[in-house]
């Protein structure tokens, strides 16, 4: 068999697309190791992406210019108000579809399209493409914006003109799967498509990865580490999660003196949470690192990572930290709104706790750090759900459509 896999990143830090994409392919060589993997590289930067790691047959990068040209952007001005026609939008999905044009599609088996970021370039770009019945397509985020945010009170116009777009694709593809369940449930009713959305969660795999990078790792200061790696929005909330720490240093004798937070975060409000944790000697809030230190620093000197899902009442996703944090082998605290992806597949109930419920936090992270600092136990939060077995069976599911 011949796969073909469109991809439009396939960074080694700063993005989490990148991490589960580069993943994708090495547990797609694992599951088949006798298949041909051909790879079409479609990136808006030449970065040093260590693609000679990746299990893969061949490769083609492109650059794709993503800078819209004046002239451009003031026809859009005009097609959007009287034509309803995102002049810009399809500008950029041409610079894509170009390339994507030039692939002969009659000689692979089966191809998949991954996309990268908000605007779903690749996804999209595969719009009127013969190639596209051929194809399965993966989404990783929710599509148009509004519906991934979940807050926007008033949707423009143009955001609708891009999910009909989008539907148009989704009905000319071969099939759809999204890397989350309840993504997939949503996104099928937000198509109306007939079509069924399967769930192919993310991914991750040692072998894709150079992890010698290890000279900025923190070496912990205490006993026993707790820390959070990643970024602050989408409602995701580390105060409350840094209240419930606060409170069992007061309470709890052992975790005021042999314990520490250490959390390496950007986002909105970063300044404010270092002024106001600034007196507590157990948290550290600093800046976030490359993917191969982070990894070593979660690796081996956390003890309790955790995983903030987005709220505040309700997370379609599957982080791509996640299958990361589950390959770790380390213990794993998850906060989470009352209807989560994570809720869904967790299978330790102890190891999620309520994001709105500082109480809840408390008690639950207590007994972790208490079952931890005696045994080091493994805990196996997530079942076989990330395992290689279980990815092959989702993946012949799709393609077996």
């Amino acid at each position: 068999m011949r796969f073909l896999i469109i991809v439009q990143d396939l960074r080694v830090s700063g993005t989490s697309e990148g991490i589960v994409s580069r993943s994708f392919i090495a547990k797609l060589r694992r599951g088949y190791p006798e298949i041909i993997i051909d790879v079409l590289y479609l990136s808006k930067a030449n970065t040093p992406d260590n693609l000679e790691l990746l299990p893969i047959d061949s490769i083609t990068r492109q650059i794709i210019n993503t800078k819209i040209p004046f002239h451009v952007k003031w026809i859009n001005r005009f097609s959007t108000r009287l034509f309803n026609k995102l002049y810009a939008d399809n500008y950029i999905h041409k610079q894509y579809a170009k390339h994507i044009k030039k692939v002969d599609h009659h000689k692979y088996d089966y191809i998949f399209v991954r996309s990268s970021g908000l605007n779903h370039e690749t996804i999209l770009a595969m719009h009127g493409l013969p190639i596209l019945k051929k194809a399965i397509i993966n989404f990783h985020d929710p599509y148009p914006y509004p519906w991934y945010d979940g807050k926007i009170p008033n949707i423009h116009k143009n955001e609708f003109l891009r999910l009909r777009k989008m539907i148009e694709v989704v009905q000319q593809a071969k099939a759809c799967c999204a890397s989350a369940y309840y993504m997939a449930k949503d996104l099928q009713y937000l198509y109306a498509s007939d079509k069924y959305f399967y769930t192919l969660p993310h991914q991750f795999a040692f072998e894709a990865f150079d992890l010698d990078k290890k000279e900025y790792v923190r070496k912990k200061q205490a006993k026993f580490q707790i820390s959070y790696h990643g970024a602050l929005m989408f409602g995701r909330n580390i105060v409350n999660v840094l209240e419930a720490y606060v409170q069992l240093i007061h309470e709890d004798e052992n975790i005021a003196h042999h314990t520490e937070f250490v959390l390496r975060v950007k986002g909105d409000g970063i300044t404010q949470l270092k002024e106001k944790y600034s007196t507590i000697s157990n948290i550290h809030i600093l800046d976030c690192l490359d993917f191969s230190n982070s990894a070593n620093e979660q690796l081996y000197e956390s003890d309790i990572n955790i995983i903030l899902e987005n709220g505040p009442y309700y997370s379609n996703i599957l982080g791509g930290k996640v299958p990361f944090l589950e390959a770790t082998k380390n213990a794993i605290f998850l906060v989470s709104p009352e209807r989560s992806e994570l809720r869904k597949i967790v299978e330790n109930e102890f190891c999620i706790a309520d994001m709105h419920s500082i109480e809840d936090i408390k008690m639950k992270l207590q007994q972790l750090i208490a079952d931890q600092a005696t045994s080091k136990k493994e805990i196996n939060v997530f079942g076989n759900y990330f395992s290689n077995e279980h990815f092959k069976f989702l993946l012949d599911q799709i393609l077996n459509d």
